[in-house]
């Protein structure tokens, strides 16, 4: 049976690396562990990195062959489970761009976002009418249909900024650019201001411009990033490693190395040290709309 691709994103991480961590203690490389387990090698790298959901009995076969205690097999074969529970997002699977899915799981999950943004209002910030504006730009002869229901999934996923249980920390930093660029119009840029506004007013976010007068800073040479946090466990440690998610035209990349953590937050240090604290940053954004009106 071919493995599944739908499921829980964390747990599926987890796993993964529960996993590849048994296997390097028996010092197996993949092409050996694919050898043993009769897989290819591409398989052992998709469970490895959280990209598929696995099956117990799986799971089992691989702690065998990895040498994994009766009580660590029997703890892996429980988390595989948890691999297969859905998220709200799969009843829009079919309008959800290929590998997004891994993300939206991230971003339900994540307890703080470190963010930059140099273009285009991220989509947890965007009002319908301007969501609809770039989803409809961004597939030409798509039916009216599907692109109303690719702006209800990105509008569902803004509720995890209001949820009444652990809403997370959005510290964002948005590029002046985009609040200066007229997406849309007149309307539907005055409207998206006006969000801006209320969302930045909310106690988990602080929101702040990157004026154009602040130069040359990080944000120019790394483009837009997110840095996802995750919640404590009882003993204080990270439920999940912060993972850095880069948005590509043709693919986005997910980065948990430290170094590559490290660097990224340094160019958020940086972007934050130039951008304007959040009263100027909301002064800077009514007078952009003042001058839409």
């Amino acid at each position: 049976m071919p493995e599944q691709t739908t499921g829980s994103t964390v747990p599926r991480r987890q796993l993964g690396r529960y996993l590849r961590d048994l296997r390097n203690s028996q010092r197996l490389t993949v092409r050996a562990a694919a050898e043993r387990l009769e897989w290819s090698e591409a398989k052992i790298w998709r469970i490895e990195t959280g990209q598929v959901s696995l099956r117990s009995l799986d799971v089992e076969v691989m702690c065998r062959i990895y040498g994994a205690t009766a009580e660590l097999t029997g703890a892996l074969m429980g988390l595989a489970k948890e691999t297969k529970a859905r998220g709200w997002w799969h009843a829009y699977g079919d309008v959800i761009p290929e590998g997004f899915d891994v993300y939206i799981g991230l971003e339900e999950a994540a307890s703080a976002f470190s963010w930059y943004e140099s273009e285009l209002v991220p989509g947890l910030l965007q009002t319908q009418r301007y969501a609809h504006t770039l989803i409809e730009a961004d597939n030409p002869g798509v039916d009216v249909d599907e692109v109303d229901r690719r702006v209800r999934l990105r509008l569902a996923r803004q509720a995890l900024l209001t949820r009444v249980t652990a809403p997370p920390r959005l510290d964002i930093v948005l590029n002046e650019a985009i609040i200066r660029r007229p997406i849309g119009g007149v309307h539907i840029m005055t409207e998206q201001l006006d969000q801006l506004i209320k969302v930045g007013e909310r106690a988990n976010v602080s929101l702040r411009i990157m004026p154009f007068s602040a130069g040359l800073h990080l944000g120019v040479m790394s483009g837009p990033f997110v840095i996802l946090r995750f919640p404590l466990n009882g003993e204080g440690r990270e439920t999940e490693p912060p993972t850095v998610y880069v948005d590509g035209f043709t693919g986005a990349l997910y980065l948990d190395k430290p170094n590559e953590i490290g660097r990224y937050d340094g160019a958020f240090t940086d972007i934050g040290s130039m951008a304007l604290d959040e009263g100027a940053s909301r002064d800077l954004i009514h007078a952009a709309a003042r001058e839409f009106t």
